[in-house]
């Protein structure tokens, strides 16, 4: 009987990027032949076989979370490996190619390497979304992948991703980091940077009040310089954070956009694999999902320039708010409530009588790069969270023209302002704490119900 034999490449004998699948293959996965040759690519190259790994909420993230990555496109299958808190496997998904969409959107889209040089994006791949479920409820997840194809010499070959980690919901209590505009450029790698550690900053903070850090991200949009670079989002979800919780995001104006002003709410749909329940056009980019007793409804603000399209999104969160049981419901955009330099009216004007109508008690905001906290208006107090990549923040213009009767606080530190935001849920109210880049809160509010 031929033996098995281990490929070398640079006469290095190779060994798995972690533990083979080929240890324990699914059931459905056929039986290999018995002289067939595997390799098993080393883990540092195996990186270049993952694009834009993340993970996103599902519908209900006490039982299901989503899981988003792109292969290859001579991939064959992809197998998916769920562990428990220990690192234990406890369920493989074997997910053959049939189960990805060729993904076309950012290729040949104009853009910047992070050495400044310019050049067009190289990006045909398989794009995976996939849905982790059922899972238990206040449970500690983490999941890794397998790629697995036939080289040019009919070798069958795999490479395996990093670990991911995720939490579901179904704690009495539990927190969140909100975050912002940090508009990753690998040009200038200082704006991820600074962002990386601030969410660190916030889970620090957490971890001195309850002990366990927090629970998963909430990003406002904004976080890609240009949505249309695919390089910009794979680099980014190649850092820590993203690889250590769910993150549940917005489309920005940044992010639905390329080097060339050409605008796609694709970019954001393709970079991630967010619930599918919104509005024709814009499921995956418009979504609802509920975290613990909390409804969270994310809006695409590029989709409500005319008088029709915000209709249209209007409808959608009214249904979606009159349908849900939910004790707290929170309402997601990009684009600010007020100006933070004048206190001018923006989205506020759109919004406040459906927030009034429908009971919405928080609603979230960013894009204007100050931090604003209004008074509790009717039920609904508004935040917009200030910028966070050190380099884009706005001047405040001395004291407020406008709305002093609505706004209650506002902050940032200028043209260079890192901060962020600790969400803290239990059964009776919400608190939202501002910190700046040292971990220092500056303001806060709880909402009862």
């Amino acid at each position: 009987m031929k033996k098995i034999l281990l490929i070398c490449i640079s006469g290095i004998l190779l060994s798995a990027c972690s533990k083979s699948s080929l240890d324990t293959p699914e059931e459905s996965v056929t039986p290999p032949k018995k002289d067939t040759v595997y390799v098993n690519l080393p883990k540092d190259s195996c990186n270049n076989y993952f694009y834009s790994v993340n993970t996103c909420p599902g519908e209900t993230c006490s039982s299901e979370m989503n899981i988003s990555w792109g292969v290859k496109l001579n991939t064959e299958y992809c197998i998916v490996y769920l562990m428990d808190e220990t690192g234990k496997t406890i369920r493989q998904t074997k997910l053959p190619a049939s189960k990805a969409e060729k993904c076309t959107v950012y290729d040949g889209i104009y853009s910047k390497k992070a050495n400044g040089d310019n050049f067009y994006e190289d990006a045909k791949f398989l794009k995976y979304r996939y849905t982790l479920s059922p899972l238990s409820s206040n449970t500690k997840y983490s999941y890794r992948i397998t790629s697995h194809w036939t080289d040019s010499k009919g070798r069958k070959v795999s490479a395996t991703s990093d670990t991911y980690s995720l939490k579901t919901a179904g704690a009495d209590s539990w927190t969140a980091c909100i975050i912002s505009d940090f508009h990753s450029y690998p040009p200038l790698p200082g704006r991820l940077s600074s962002a990386m550690k601030m969410v660190e900053t916030v889970n620090s903070y957490a971890k001195g009040k309850n002990g366990k850090g927090f629970d998963w991200v909430l990003h406002l949009g904004d976080v890609c310089a240009w949505g249309g670079s695919w390089s910009f989002w794979n680099i980014m979800y190649r850092e820590k954070p993203f690889k250590n919780w769910m993150w549940a995001g917005l489309n920005g104006n940044h992010d639905n956009m390329t080097r060339q002003s050409a605008y796609s709410n694709k970019f954001f749909k393709y970079a991630t694999a967010n619930p599918l329940n919104g509005y024709d056009g814009e499921e995956g980019v418009c979504y609802s999902f509920t975290y613990g007793n909390t409804l969270f409804v994310m809006l695409n603000n590029e989709d409500m320039a005319t008088s029709a399209g915000l209709q249209k999104a209007q409808a959608w969160v009214r249904q979606t708010l009159s349908r849900s049981s939910a004790k707290f419901k929170v309402v997601c955009e990009h684009y600010q409530w007020f100006y933070g330099g004048s206190g001018s009216t923006s989205q506020y004007s759109r919004w406040k009588d459906l927030f009034d109508e429908c009971g919405v008690d928080l609603a979230l905001g960013a894009n204007n790069h100050i931090y604003i906290r209004s008074h509790k208006l009717n039920n609904t107090v508004y935040i917009q969270t200030p910028s966070s990549d050190n380099e884009r923040g706005e001047d405040l213009i001395g004291e407020l023209q406008y709305n002093q009767d609505l706004i209650a606080y506002r902050w940032n530190e200028g043209p260079k302002t890192i901060g962020a935001l600790l969400m803290e849920v239990n059964q009776n109210q919400i608190t939202v704490t501002l910190l700046d880049r040292n971990g220092q809160a500056l303001d806060n509010v709880t909402i009862s119900k």
